[in-house]
């Protein structure tokens, strides 16, 4: 039972994206990061906001696992980190394989795409792949703005 009050690492902030977005030090990583936040905004429709000190989230899911284990995550969204963009647009419940393949180069997580740089992807393709992974996630769990 003590299971069920164990709190995500992972938390919302009261850090302005804008702000955050602004002290990306590399000029490539910031302006993907600008790039991205634009895409995810037009995508979801959703306003950002900050997760953990470096997760840029865009709507919320409540969560409830067998073990009785339950909280909140967002919905999607990414991390514009040293090495590279982390994207976290896949739930992990269906396969995405044909839109992968599509892409461009990319590297997959359990549950996140690994882009060095945006110029590296079609964003068409991207753009899909966030629709799919929403509406996979959405088909499990209830999506909300935030």
């Amino acid at each position: 039972m003590a299971q069920n009050k164990i709190q995500n690492k992972t938390q919302v902030t009261p850090v302005s994206v804008d702000d955050f977005i602004a002290s990306v030090d590399h000029p490539t990583r910031r302006a993907d990061a600008q790039a991205l936040n634009a895409l995810f905004r037009e995508i979801t429709g959703w306003v950002p906001r900050m997760w953990g000190p470096s997760i840029i989230g865009y709507g919320q899911y409540h969560y409830i696992y067998d073990s009785g284990r339950e909280g909140d995550f967002l919905a999607t969204g990414f991390s514009p980190r040293k090495t590279n963009l982390s994207v976290y647009i896949m739930p992990g419940y269906a396969d995405f394989s044909d839109i992968l393949a599509r892409l461009g180069k990319h590297k997959i997580g359990k549950s996140c795409l690994y882009i060095n740089k945006l110029a590296d992807v079609d964003l068409g393709v991207l753009a899909e792949l966030i629709r799919a992974g929403l509406k996979d996630l959405e088909a499990k769990w209830p999506v909300t703005p935030g």
